[in-house]
Formats: C-alpha cells, sequence, structure tokens
C-alpha cells in the first residue's frame, strides 16, 4: 500500500512545479526536412591486380513498356512470369548508361562515351577525372548511347587528348551508312582511330572478344592483371531478368537477333564457369556482377564486397 505521507509529498512537488512550468516558454516548433528527392552514386571504384577500374553513371532514365522492347518472342504470361519471380513490374524499367574507366598505371582507357558530352564529363568530375586526362577511348560498337559524348554541343572533342580504338567491322557497318550520329560524332575523329579485330590488344592486359549481333562488330573486352580478371561485356546483355537470365530472348536493339542471342548464351556461358566478374552497360548500377548457370538461362548475381577486398 502506498503511503499516505509519500502520496501527499508527491503532489506538493508536483503542485510547486506547476507555475515553474507555466514560466517557462513554449518549445518551437521545427519544419520538417525538405525533401531532396531520389539519388544515385555516380561511380564505383575498386582495384583490380595493379588496375584501377572506375564504372560512372553517365545517366538513367525511366522507360515505359519495356516489352515492347525485350522478350519480343516471349509470351506476355512468360515476360510477366520472369518480371514477378524477380520483383520488377512489367510496365516500367530504369535504363543504365555506365562507361567504365581503367587506369593502367600508365594510361587512363575509356570505354564508350554516353549519351552526351555532359552526361560523361559530369561523371568523370565526379570520379576525380578530368576529359583531358583520359590518353585512350575505346568503343564497343557505335550505338548513340555509346558514342554521344565524343563531341561537346559546340563541335569540339570531348577527350582532347585521346586516340580512340574501336572494332574494324563496326567501323566499317556504320562508314557505310548515312547515320547521323555517326555522321557527328565519330566521322570527325576518324583520322584518330585505330581498329581491332577479335583477340587485339588495346594495350597491356586489355583484350577485345567478339560479340557480334547486338552491332555487326559490337565488341566485349577482358581486362587482366595480376592474376585477376573482369569483362566489360557493353550491349552483350541489356537486362538482367529479360535478356540476361532469358538469353534466346530477343531485344529490339539487336540487330541480328538469332547471332545475338548465340553470343549471350556463348559469353554467359564463359563467365558463368570461370566466374569472372562483369560489368554491363545496362545493368542496374553500378552495373558490376557475376553469371550462374539455371535452369535452361543464366541467374545474375549482383557484385557485394568482392572487389572492396582487392585492397
Amino acid at each position: 500500500m502506498t503511503s499516505p505521507m509519500i502520496s501527499r509529498r508527491t503532489a506538493l512537488l508536483a503542485g510547486a512545479a506547476l507555475p515553474l512550468a507555466a514560466a517557462l516558454p513554449a518549445t518551437p516548433a521545427r519544419a520538417a526536412a525538405g525533401m531532396l528527392g531520389s539519388a544515385a552514386p555516380q561511380f564505383n571504384r575498386f582495384k583490380l591486380g595493379s588496375f584501377e577500374v572506375t564504372a560512372l553513371l553517365a545517366g538513367t532514365r525511366t522507360v515505359d513498356n519495356p516489352n515492347e522492347i525485350f522478350g519480343l518472342n516471349a509470351s506476355a504470361d512468360e515476360f510477366k512470369a520472369a518480371s514477378d519471380a524477380a520483383f520488377i513490374p512489367t510496365d516500367k524499367a530504369q535504363f543504365f548508361f555506365t562507361p567504365t574507366v581503367v587506369n593502367t598505371g600508365t594510361e587512363l582507357v575509356l570505354f564508350d562515351t554516353g549519351l552526351a558530352a555532359a552526361g560523361i564529363t559530369g561523371a568523370l568530375a565526379a570520379a576525380g577525372y578530368t576529359p583531358d586526362q583520359v590518353d585512350v577511348v575505346v568503343l564497343t560498337h557505335m550505338h548513340g548511347d555509346h558514342i554521344g559524348g565524343m563531341v561537346g554541343e559546340d563541335g569540339s572533342a570531348t577527350f582532347a587528348n585521346a586516340r580512340y580504338v574501336t572494332g574494324a567491322i563496326e567501323h566499317n557497318h556504320w562508314s557505310g551508312t548515312d547515320n547521323e550520329g555517326f555522321a557527328k560524332n565519330v566521322v570527325p575523329m576518324n583520322d584518330r582511330f585505330t581498329f581491332l579485330d577479335d583477340g587485339g590488344s588495346v594495350t597491356g592486359g586489355i583484350t577485345a572478344m567478339a560479340a557480334f549481333g547486338h552491332t555487326p562488330g559490337h565488341m566485349t573486352y577482358m581486362l587482366e592483371s595480376d592474376g585477376q580478371r573482369l569483362a566489360l561485356i557493353a550491349d552483350a546483355t541489356n537486362h538482367y531478368v529479360w535478356s540476361l537470365a532469358h538469353p534466346d530472348w530477343e531485344v529490339r536493339f539487336d540487330m541480328d537477333k538469332a547471332a545475338a542471342a548465340a553470343t549471350r548464351r556463348s559469353l554467359l556461358g564463359m563467365l558463368a564457369a570461370d566466374r569472372v566478374p562483369f560489368i554491363g552497360y545496362h545493368m542496374p548500377f553500378p552495373a558490376m556482377g557475376f553469371v550462374e548457370t539455371r535452369g535452361e538461362g543464366f541467374h545474375y548475381v549482383p557484385s557485394s564486397y568482392q572487389m572492396m577486398l582487392n585492397g
């Protein structure tokens, strides 16, 4: 039972505090912090042997009706089932554009240039680079979202000190067309180009691998340094579910759909068998992961902290 004395004392103290409380100023109301909007990191850097590799987010956008792009030979039910299993919607997709910078210790090599000069130079700046530091620009193929950053709005070369490397078959194909993007961005740099075939070397430790189908001369590249490997697969597969997981599904942007599907199976099979990590130009940023076989297709395993362990 509560002591009457304690209850009386407590009541007296509480009553004494009331005038003090009344005298204190009211706590001012604080406005809620303003909304800052969605944000994404602009670069991801890691060591690969003695190389330093930096993936750059040069752009991202939301695209409606992805089933009009991916899975053209899949039924609506198949497309929905694959999407549901991956917890992604069927009515929208997020596209990513990921050029990659490789510092070999002697040269700074940039793979692809994004949609526009502003995007790639902004991403480079976020990562601590300036365009004039780029020694080599490698073009995996000539679609606009890979060559769009070569020339600024004023017509000047974005990478004033760079030499250019691309596949011979790819350049020859586009040279025979009236493609506006090729004429604007690539043709003015023609005297700076050297051309590779399958197995050609960009520089020590960077080797071209034919991956035709997406375009006639589409190339991927294998990086090798101190026993470590990383593949830059560009657009060999353009979505981690609707293309990588289902390599036979047709993609609207693949110029030779049968060849592109065969390339996916061959390339992804090699990456899975050898457990080689890769960066895919359109994979969810930071665009790096591994491949494992699953059923008749493959499964994308996003990188977590593996590359951080390289020091």
